[in-house]
């Protein structure tokens, strides 16, 4: 059902950028929710280790469990402790979720700093201390995440002062409790919008697959995308003039066209938005609609590169990266073709 082909060179390429641009492998956290946004979580957190980097983020406490060997910590962004690990810290999101955790359980404090996605207020610092160490909680960093990064305004700026300006009271806290916590604000936008790294480490994601998408008038990195999507030819036919194709017809031949259909549909993350409209890298053109399982091009290419850029797919179908990445089927073969 086609394959994904990644490049160790393309990602080890966007580690170096990363690296440089924050001062040290040592503060990259490499995030790897939703199966490493569709690459493969295993195989990512096996070459990210290989490369240094020992730090991991996730969504889901299953997810660490799937890759704690390779990692020193793993911060698991939106779950409850079900197992007592030493690598693990698990994100508090609200007030009242602090009393869900068992007792001993490491976690991190996200603050609201102007996304108003989750979070507590900055106002009520204190008293989300006061729980967690009431419950019996260990407390080992403070968060929070920037909502626009990558676009010009002012709310990077202000997310950015409202967040160092609550270090100093979060290390009088910490301290009182007997608690040593790091600090982390920055996305992989949020990294690249300034020349210094004033936190204990960065969450890369986008940047890390590079498909990070900057506006024109910020820095935008020379990242390379690791993933590239190929179809399996199952069948050709030649199309006669006048013939349709696939549900609905909505493609007719204007000519004796020589057409084949590839082993991917919108069940395995191709948008179906893209029918009849999508071109490849290579010039072939989408035929008709994607079927579920299956998609008509205008080649007999044994091997048909899909896309080698996610971006570039998502702008056929307006929408972004991140989504055309999430959606790939993890039962897609993955592998290294470098």
């Amino acid at each position: 059902m086609g394959t994904l082909k990644l490049s160790r060179e393309a990602l080890y390429s966007n580690l170096d950028i990363i690296a440089q641009q924050v001062g040290a492998k040592d503060k990259i956290a490499v995030v790897l929710k939703d199966n490493a946004y569709g690459h493969g979580a295993v195989l990512i957190a096996q070459a990210v280790a290989k490369y240094g980097v020992t730090q991991a983020v996730v969504r889901l406490e299953s997810e660490a469990l799937e890759i704690a060997e390779f990692f020193e910590n793993i911060l698991i962004l939106a779950d409850f402790s079900t197992v007592v690990d030493s690598k693990f810290s698990y994100a508090i999101n609200a007030l009242d979720a602090i009393e869900k955790f068992p007792r001993g359980t490491k976690v991190e404090l996200k603050i609201d700093t102007g996304m108003h996605r989750n979070g507590i207020s900055p106002d009520d610092l204190k008293r989300a201390f006061k729980c967690m160490s009431q419950q019996g909680l260990k407390c080992v960093g403070v968060m929070s995440h920037f909502k626009s990064a990558d676009t010009l305004s002012s709310e990077w700026f202000w997310q950015r002062k409202a967040f160092d300006a609550l270090k100093e009271t979060a290390v009088r806290l910490a301290k009182s409790y007997g608690w040593n916590i790091r600090f982390h604000i920055s996305n992989s936008a949020g990294t690249f919008r300034s020349s210094q790294c004033t936190d204990d480490l960065v969450r890369i994601g986008i940047a890390m697959y590079g498909c990070l998408q900057m506006d024109p008038t910020l820095l935008q990195p020379t990242l390379k995308p690791v993933l590239s999507l190929y179809g399996n030819k199952m069948a050709t036919r030649i199309l006669k003039e006048g013939e349709r194709v696939g549900y609905n017809g909505i493609y007719e031949a204007a000519y004796d066209e020589v057409v084949s259909t590839y082993d991917l549909g919108y069940a395995n993350g191709l948008d179906r938005l893209a029918s009849n409209q999508y071109v490849t890298p290579q010039g072939i053109a989408l035929r008709g609609r994607i079927s579920m399982d299956s998609a008509t091009f205008s080649t007999d290419m044994d091997e048909l590169l899909i896309f080698s850029d996610a971006n570039e797919y998502a702008q056929c179908v307006g929408t972004i990266g991140y989504e055309i990445l999430a959606c790939l089927d993890k039962d897609l073969k993955r592998e290294w073709c470098d």
